[in-house]
């Protein structure tokens, strides 16, 4: 079982994995400030110096923090345009694989049966 660990653990893509991971959590960092410091001010200026974090209510001792949401909101479309720009100029890099010519078709399964029937027949 340890062997087959090692043999899972040394393939290329969890290896890719473990970077991504490393590099995503690193990049979140990135956004959570950008979303914080730069976005949300920026949006508090035009919508007239509304701050999200701090909206929310309670009900009971339950807190919603509808602006933590927002919040959150904001990263992930951030974060997926950011992959989709990534992903797009990753596409564009790499060489276009040609198509294999498609092998001729061969005889159907009719036309194969009627050959067989005619050779019995004839013999």
């Amino acid at each position: 079982m340890l062997n087959e660990f090692k043999t899972f653990i040394a393939r290329g893509n969890v290896l890719d994995l473990a970077v991504g991971v490393v590099i995503g959590a690193a990049f979140t960092a990135i956004v959570t400030s950008l979303v914080d410091d730069l976005i949300n001010p920026l949006i508090g200026l035009i919508v007239g110096g509304i701050d999200f974090s701090g909206w929310g209510f309670a009900i009971g001792d339950a807190k919603f923090a509808i602006g933590s949401f927002i919040n959150a909101i904001i990263k992930f479309l951030i974060v997926a345009w950011v992959v989709f720009l990534i992903v797009k100029a990753v596409n564009r890099l790499m060489p276009k694989k040609e198509e294999a010519p498609a092998a001729p078709a061969g005889p159907s399964d009719n036309d194969l049966l009627k050959e067989i029937l005619a050779t019995l027949k004839a013999k």
